[in-house]
């Protein structure tokens, strides 16, 4: 690595920071603008990739940070099984081959396109929102094997000789729901790769392929040193926390998640022992969404712009027990793991660090992706539909200022189904969207308000909620208030009946489901007012 620094100069460093950059965002903006989906195209529930051809990530996009810590996993595990040859694609959603669950399938191409001995790989991964199994948008909580969840692809040839393999899509399209908005899907995520092969080829006859390499590590090299820089502010010590989740959707029992956090001259040591066992429910994580979340939290502490890469997780170690419900085993139900048990170890995991960096750390976001989904028959066309998103609530304040609010926080980075588009795609009504007002902790600095949702059916319809924080409200710091607890409803005329956490619920036409998402922490004590 030494020569490599002698090589690159900072001019250099930077320039290749962009360029790199450029490539993955160019990938997103082709698979945000080329899917049929609200889901990816509004939502932008994506994320791309560049990788070395050793497998280290050289740049992560700005996307979905559930998603781009998890993708080496997977990555890695594609090309130790069956790595992708010239004019190939790899497809792969398994959660236990370093996937996430089941919905979000990724993509993994070579560069040169048709080469068999690749200097880089492309990876893409979008959630799709239905991938078969028991309930529509395979999301809903109940599954207790991943079975149930949906189809399961462990690394497969989407694409040989440039184009889709005919077989294995019609398989693939077979089991699931809406096969004509998937099959539109995947194809975006294949022109996403093509995209970022075609910035490449740029690149490499601008700068040189050589050059292009020297930089990629380079790249690896100093984030590298950046993080190591700014552990070391880290005071030595022992740092423990615990958090909990509200029930699997099967039971309302709490589910422990306990860290400990070891300083020592800038070595870090987070280790999850004394957590609780994996759950019959589908809110365990596997252990790649674990790690995924650990460098998230890790990297808000890192207060500069730097290459977001596999430099950035080198300096962690970090423990997972086998078999705890964040290092699940075959064939545990999974689908929640991903979007809420992820969100209580980014919370398990900076309240730890809290105690060392008091006035670094914000006050709790509202810690629930506070996944939708509903599914039936569309009226207007007599066709299946699926729809799925996340609302968002209120983020924490912290010594900064505010926490915004009505907003997506931690592990995902997606928007608000906006009202127009999903009332065009699906049979589905607005009724009401707005700031939830008031939910926000008190403090010197207010946490950001929650979101008020009202959707409204036009059919029979099969809905679930997958979210958590409807018990335990995200906690202020520094003097700062609770904000509010997360709340749902099912409203049938006048009638309005309170739901659960994690509840399965169907919907007739007129009906309608009712969303109040967490509001965030406050931070510090509120000023006195005189009077």
């Amino acid at each position: 690595m030494k020569s490599v620094r002698r090589k690159v100069d900072p001019v250099s460093l930077e320039l290749a920071r962009h360029l790199f950059g450029s490539v993955v965002e160019a990938m997103g903006q082709v698979l945000m603008r080329s899917a049929f989906s609200p889901n990816i195209k509004e939502r932008r529930d994506y994320s791309c990739a560049l990788f070395d051809s050793q497998g280290r990530a050289v740049a992560l996009g700005d996307h979905m940070p559930v998603h781009l810590g998890s993708m080496p996993a997977t990555v890695a595990r594609v090309l130790e099984s069956l790595p992708p040859r010239g004019g190939e694609m790899v497809a792969i959603n398994d959660p236990f081959a370093g996937g996430t669950h089941l919905p979000d399938i990724t993509l993994v191409a070579p560069y040169p396109r048709w080469s068999d001995r690749p200097r880089f790989y492309l990876a893409n991964r979008a959630h799709h929102s239905d991938v078969g199994g028991a309930y529509p948008g395979s999301m809903a909580p109940g599954a207790q094997e991943i079975y149930q969840e949906g189809i399961v692809l462990p690394p497969v040839r989407l694409v040989r000789k440039g184009k889709p393999d005919p077989d294995l899509l019609r398989l693939f399209l077979a089991n699931v729901r809406t096969p004509g908005e998937r099959e539109a899907d995947l194809r975006a995520q294949i022109a996403a790769n093509l995209a970022g092969a075609h910035r490449l080829e740029e690149m490499d006859h601008r700068i040189g392929k050589s050059k292009l390499s020297i930089w990629a590590s380079a790249q690896v090299d100093y984030a590298l040193r950046i993080v190591r820089t700014y552990l070391r502010e880290i005071p030595d010590g022992r740092y423990v926390a615990e958090e909990f989740l509200e029930g699997d959707g099967l039971t309302e029992d709490s589910i422990r998640l306990r860290v400990s956090i070891r300083v020592r001259k800038g070595r870090v040591t987070v280790d999850f022992t004394g957590t609780d066992p994996m759950s019959r429910g589908n809110i365990n994580a596997v252990e790649s969404i674990t790690r995924s979340a650990v460098y998230f939290a890790f990297r808000c502490l890192v207060q500069e712009e730097i290459p977001y890469n596999d430099g950035c997780f080198r300096p962690l170690d970090i423990r997972i027990p086998c078999g705890t419900i964040l290092s699940a085993r075959r064939p545990a139900a999974v689908a929640g793991g991903n979007v809420e048990t992820s969100q209580r170890v980014v919370d398990v995991v900076l309240a730890a660090l809290r105690e060392a960096l008091p006035d670094r750390i914000p006050a709790q976001s509202c810690g629930t992706m506070t996944n939708v989904t509903l599914g039936g028959r569309d009226p207007r066309s007599g066709a299946a539909f699926t729809y799925y998103e996340t609302v968002g609530g209120g983020m924490g304040a912290s010594a900064f200022g505010p926490g915004l609010s009505g907003v997506h926080t931690a592990m995902t980075n997606s928007q608000n189904t906006p009202v127009e588009a999903l009332e065009q795609a699906y049979p589905l009504r607005v009724t009401r969207y707005a700031l939830r007002r008031g939910s926000g902790g008190k403090g010197r600095h207010a946490g950001g308000e929650g979101i008020l949702r009202e959707i409204g059916v036009l059919s029979e319809t099969e809905a679930a909620l997958l979210t958590d924080r409807h018990l335990r409200p995200p906690q202020g710091t520094r003097g700062g208030g609770p904000g509010k607890t997360g709340q749902a409803w099912k409203i049938v005329g006048r009638s309005v009946r309170r739901l659960g956490s994690k509840v399965r619920f169907s919907l007739s036409p007129g009906q309608s489901v009712r969303i109040a998402t967490p509001g965030g922490g406050g931070w510090g004590k509120p000023r006195r007012t005189v009077p």
